[in-house]
């Protein structure tokens, strides 16, 4: 009995490793389908101004991010700009949180379900951490008298909120395996310093062509964070649901998986629906808060 697990392990993890030029692929026709969808918006401002997919994208913002528009970036600049559906914080965080995912799915590494080494994990709390003092420098702007270390800029609240994504991605996506998974690959998909200063620098880049403000790019990566937040909530969905109704641990291939993971992800466009209408009606605004 232990040589047949044994075997279905090393079977398991044969798969996982093996090189999936089909995944590439599929990223290249994605993105290159993205650039040509925002080239056309961004091109017209009134079409920009007028784009059902960022109205939907605010809607799914609106529900987790306060939307101050001084604290979001623009597309196409301040005289007709177009606001990110998130601020540049959360811009970061669901930005980083995507990466992850695409990292590991082109990595081979989705079904991985180890924490990473205790090394790895001190510095991703250090990631965290930062975003932290960041974000309460940031809030203490908001009372004119309160101590702070340093001016605000959005490029750093983009900056911390990216290491944050990172961090989220590395979490729940491990948690998310040894949910789904009857025989989960038990590796940890970031398993040293070396590799996660290899997603920093994917995600580094990331910062840096958001922050050329050429508009194409802006709309991507706008879009990109939006589905970076559906991904996180659909991924806490999915662990709690197949936990709450024991179906956890049964799937043996992805086909098996799509069910719960649909469902997941129908909960969590119901759930910041629900969110952003409650906030909506009682706020009167999608960009911030009454007096901001």
């Amino acid at each position: 009995m232990t040589a047949q697990s044994n075997l279905a392990h090393k079977l398991i993890s044969d798969v996982w490793q093996r090189p999936q030029p089909r995944r590439w692929l599929l990223l290249l026709v994605a993105v290159g389908a993205l650039l040509v969808m925002a080239f056309y918006t961004v091109t017209d401002a009134s079409r920009l101004a007028g784009s059902p997919v960022l109205a939907g994208a605010d809607w799914a913002g609106y529900a987790v991010c306060h939307r101050i528009t001084s604290h979001s970036f623009l597309i196409n600049g301040v005289d007709v700009g177009r606001q990110f559906p998130l601020c540049a914080r959360c811009t970061g965080m669901y930005l980083g949180a995507a990466l992850a995912f695409v990292i590991f799915s082109l990595a081979g590494r989705l079904g991985w379900s180890e924490l990473p080494p205790r090394r790895v994990l001190l510095v991703l709390l250090g990631f965290i951490g930062l975003m932290g003092i960041d974000g309460v420098n940031s809030y203490s702007y908001f009372f004119p008298d309160a101590p702070h270390l340093y001016a605000p800029r959005n490029w750093l609240r983009l900056l911390t909120g990216m290491g944050t994504g990172l961090a989220m991605g590395i979490f729940i996506l491990p948690a998310l395996a040894q949910t789904l998974w009857r025989r989960p690959n038990w590796r940890a998909p970031v398993g040293s310093l070396r590799e996660l200063a290899g997603m920093a620098l994917v995600a580094l880049t990331a910062v840096l062509l958001l922050l050329t403000n050429n508009p194409t790019v802006l709309y991507v990566l706008a879009l990109v964070s939006v589905a970076g937040l559906l991904l996180v909530l659909s991924g806490i969905n999915a662990v709690f649901l197949l936990i709450l109704l024991r179906r956890d641990g049964r799937a043996e291939n992805w086909r098996q998986t799509a069910v719960p993971l649909l469902i997941s992800l129908t909960l969590a466009l119901v759930e910041l629906s629900a969110v952003s209408i409650v906030r909506f009606n009682l706020t009167g605004t999608m960009t911030g808060f009454p007096g901001l």
